[in-house]
């Protein structure tokens, strides 16, 4: 029972960095297209929607990608799916797409809005940072409690000694 009191924090505090970690390598990634200083033109190919939740009482969250197709400078053409993007924005249109160059070509519709995506970052960061440091300090507390009080010992610091009338019996 006392291991279900670690595990679970552990498997949340698991999730909150992988969260991080992918948060903070796109964020990397439209940074680096964005300073790479190569842009193209970009076609919709394709938009479409998904949509989260709604089941009982959630409310219901719909996401919205975009296909683009461009020629990079040295000729491969680059298919690349990008989600949130403007609703303006539909099949067909032609958008200025920044890319970065290499084995793979990381690449972004997004305008440049560095203050925005810094905010953003720091803000969800902050978030993550909140839950992970209350799963470390449940953990730490849980420790400190079972420690005290002998959660899964045999019941503490209770021997099987016996008082009667003033005599001290030991089984």
């Amino acid at each position: 029972m006392e291991l279900f009191f670690y595990l679970v924090p552990s498997l949340i505090l698991a999730l909150v960095l992988f969260f991080a970690y992918r948060l903070l390598r796109r964020a990397m990634q439209i940074r680096r297209a964005w300073n790479s200083g190569l842009t193209a033109e970009a076609r919709c190919l394709r938009v479409y929607t998904t949509t989260h939740g709604g089941g009982g009482d959630t409310s219901v969250t719909t996401t919205l990608h975009h296909v683009y197709e461009f020629t990079a400078r040295d000729g491969r053409t680059v298919r690349f799916e990008e989600e949130d993007g403007p609703g303006t924005v539909l099949e067909g249109d032609f958008v200025t797409v920044y890319y970065a160059e290499g084995a793979t070509v990381i690449a972004t519709a997004k305008v440049p809005r560095r203050t925005a995506l810094a905010a953003s970052m720091i803000g969800v960061l902050a978030f993550l940072g909140v839950v992970a440091g209350f799963c470390i300090a449940f953990m730490i507390t849980f420790h400190q409690m079972s420690d005290e009080f002998g959660f899964g010992d045999d019941g503490g610091d209770v021997t099987n000694t016996v008082v009667v009338d003033g005599v001290t019996m030991t089984p």
